[in-house]
């Protein structure tokens, strides 16, 4: 169980390249240079006007026979064509399967909740809900939880981000009593209780005054209403008895009391904390059903 002094981010003109030559030759005023025109025998100049007759009656009857090619298309058109190609690409028998697998991509969806693979493979298969607390760094107490939920496919997707504290020294793998560690690892949540009632929890939820916190925490915060929301953190202690039970199988000199509290402004002894209004949220998500669990750490160790 806690101490109550301690857990508590060229230019373009309507289609048209206006050049500086093409400017000069038509400003008003301007000089008009003589030009002689170039004298072309009529036998070329016959062939040259015959030539241009045949191109434009051959480009005239191309333009009758096949306009769509000669057409610019309109905006409607390029959306109809754009939304015609991914079908036209996929036969009709497949679609449903490229949807569904579309949706699955879009979601990208990870296949760990935040966390390197080491970490990962120590959350029980069965578990559905993961409540990550990741720290600053090894020797930081500010650290920041989200909650992740695990779907049939084995998709992990995560909540809101909350900010969080621990314990004063950071987080270590060889927690004992009083040095002020928060102990890394993955732990079940099967209880919790307070000394509110029951804000809606689907957990077992022991409402006792004995939950009352004194005094003030590492930075003259006063701890008042630190337990008034709990969920207990399964490190040695029996899963599922109360928060208050002073079990503690690992033996006293491994600590024990470990919770997910109320935040108090500063760090704790141990235990991981959030804001009350989060820990409403937290405990009306967590089912049992699910199988919760936490993982903590900072974000160098979970990342392993």
């Amino acid at each position: 169980m806690p101490r109550q002094a301690s857990s508590a981010g060229p230019t373009w003109s309507d289609g048209v390249v206006e050049t500086p030559d093409a400017r000069t030759a038509t400003r008003p005023g301007a000089p008009r240079a003589r030009h002689r025109a170039p004298r072309v025998r009529h036998g070329r100049l016959r062939v040259a006007v015959l030539a241009a007759v045949s191109v434009g009656v051959l480009g005239t009857v191309a333009v009758r026979s096949s306009p769509a090619l000669f057409r610019r298309p309109t905006a409607e058109a390029l959306r109809a064509d754009t939304a015609a190609q991914p079908h036209a690409a996929t036969p009709a028998g497949s679609r449903r399967a490229v949807h569904r697998d579309n949706a699955d991509n879009a979601a990208d969806a990870p296949v760990r909740p935040g966390i390197g693979s080491a970490f990962a493979a120590r959350i029980p298969a069965g578990a559905r809900q993961a409540l990550v607390v990741a720290g600053d760094s090894s020797h930081s107490d500010v650290a920041v939880a989200t909650l992740w939920t695990r779907d049939a496919r084995g998709h992990w997707h995560p909540g809101a981000a909350w900010p969080a504290h621990n314990a004063l020294r950071g987080w270590d793998t060889d927690h004992q009593e009083g040095d002020l560690h928060s102990p890394i690892g993955v732990y079940t949540l099967s209880a919790a209780g307070g000394l509110y009632a029951n804000p809606g929890s689907r957990m077992p939820y022991d409402h006792s005054t004995a939950f009352r916190a004194v005094g003030t925490g590492f930075e003259g915060e006063p701890l008042t209403d630190a337990f008034d929301y709990v969920v207990a953190i399964d490190y040695n202690r029996v899963p599922g008895s109360s928060p208050l039970d002073p079990r503690a199988p690992l033996g006293p000199r491994r600590g024990q009391g470990i919770w997910v509290h109320v935040d108090h402004g500063g760090p704790t002894h141990g235990c991981v904390t959030l804001s009350k209004p989060h820990m409403v949220e937290l405990l009306k998500a967590l089912n049992p059903a699910a199988h919760p669990v936490i993982v903590m750490g900072d974000r160098s160790a979970l990342n392993a």
